[in-house]
């Protein structure tokens, strides 16, 4: 009996104790999406389409991607639209990202054929000048070189026999091919950026037939393409680029995995176990520490809250920039705020504001596609129609929206007073 009490006493008291301490779990659900595998850094510092919305021929022929420059971020006030919502009918604040576009240029036109292994390109055409800012592309070092790059090329298509081989490719390329695409590159010289490399890419042109196509990218080696031809207000779009670089990362920090307890030998920032003995090799699926950051990733339906016009002169020849005005707020006041944007500077050209963030860090390249998957939410539906946006300063509690807001408020500086002396 005494033997029964004392064995039953044992069994209660481990039993309910084991629930009762404190101790590490078994198991866990994994850390990190091994989706995005390898983590490394990417070839394709601008963001690389690797596939472009799908073409209908009965469309107008259209542009289907742009390139722009990160400036920064600010915010935002708007009347929800969005019937349902707690939110409806009344002022939301959202975060919205600045990319500054200026006008593009197009040079050159390039044909595709498809083939049972895809895409086969039949051959490319170039205009009869390219910009310097171009030609610096296709060198590592462009002020030691000797600058022959399409010279040869150039001065063959300015002649009569050039024009006419220019006229014998356009015509194979609308006999044989079913892709066409328009070589394009950023003014990378009209933003303020040290860099004097523009940014190179191939556009593909949808709707339309294959002549019609042609007819199109012909044209628009005539003038630049403004941003406003290729995306419209209220459009979702889809963002490439590369992420911000973090360098080489610990474990805890790229894979988010628990930390050991405080008191573990040889450091609790790790993974306790790597893997079993056999097989005698750690596989992929382990986290482990290594280069985080600089990844290339798409981001897919961010909403065009605005397509402002740069600084430009009106019919009387007066400068206009006015181009973060709303209706609700009438204040004359350009997007830039106050100061400028941290670490980017002035925005005076075209600029796209799209919601929320972007990838990457500022004046990184990005590009802009029109979206391959429509969102046919009622969200991605809403109509947007902005009535303030913040241009107080960036670089601490902003509490101005202009200088002439500062001056009033705070009365002339001292240097200013000593200069009107």
């Amino acid at each position: 009996f005494f033997f029964f009490l004392a064995s039953s006493f044992f069994f209660f008291f481990f039993y309910f104790h084991s629930f009762t301490m404190s101790h590490r779990k078994f198991r866990a659900p994994r850390r990190g999406s091994l989706g995005f595998l390898p983590r490394k850094r990417t070839k394709h510092h601008r963001g690389r389409v690797r596939s472009f919305p799908k073409d209908n021929k009965a469309d107008k022929c259209h542009l289907t991607a742009f390139m722009g420059y990160k400036a920064g971020m600010t915010h935002i006030v708007r009347e929800m639209d969005r019937t349902g919502s707690k939110a409806h009918k009344k002022e939301v604040v959202e975060a919205v990202t600045v990319i500054e576009t200026p006008p593009m240029i197009a040079f050159g036109i390039v044909g595709y054929t498809k083939t049972p292994r895809g895409l086969r390109q039949l051959t490319t055409v170039f205009k009869n000048e390219i910009a310097e800012i171009a030609i610096r592309r296709f060198y590592k070092n462009f002020s030691g070189s000797k600058k022959k790059a399409f010279t040869k090329y150039l001065a063959k298509r300015s002649t009569e026999e050039g024009q006419k081989d220019f006229d014998n490719q356009i015509a194979r390329m609308a006999k044989y091919c079913q892709v066409i695409r328009v070589l394009t590159h950023t003014q990378i010289n009209k933003i303020g950026i040290t860099q004097k490399k523009a940014h190179i890419m191939e556009i593909q042109i949808n709707g339309g037939s294959v002549q019609d196509k042609l007819s199109f990218a012909q044209e628009l080696f005539k003038a630049e393409i403004p941003v406003d031809t290729v995306f419209s207000h209220n459009e979702n779009i889809d963002v490439l680029g590369a992420t911000k670089g973090k360098g080489f990362e610990g474990v805890t920090h790229r894979w988010g995995v628990k930390k050991l307890p405080r008191k573990t030998h040889k450091g609790l920032r790790k993974v306790a176990c790597i893997g079993a003995w056999h097989p005698a090799n750690v596989t992929f699926q382990v986290p482990r520490a290594g280069q985080n950051g600089y990844h290339h990733r798409t981001e897919m339906n961010k909403k065009v809250y605005r397509i402002g016009k740069g600084f430009h002169k009106d019919e009387a020849g007066n400068l206009v920039t006015n181009n973060a005005r709303c209706e609700a707020d009438a204040t004359d006041k350009s997007i830039t705020p106050m100061g400028g944007f941290p670490h980017y500077g002035e925005v005076k050209e075209d600029f796209v504001m799209v919601k929320g963030s972007t990838v990457g860090v500022k004046k990184r390249v990005l590009t802009l596609r029109k979206a391959c998957i429509i969102d046919t939410s009622r969200k991605a539906q809403e109509e947007i129609t902005l009535k303030f946006i913040d241009t107080s300063s960036k670089f601490g509690h902003g509490r101005f929206q202009t200088k002439e807001e500062k001056t009033a408020f705070m009365g002339k500086l001292k240097r200013e007073l000593k200069e009107n002396q």
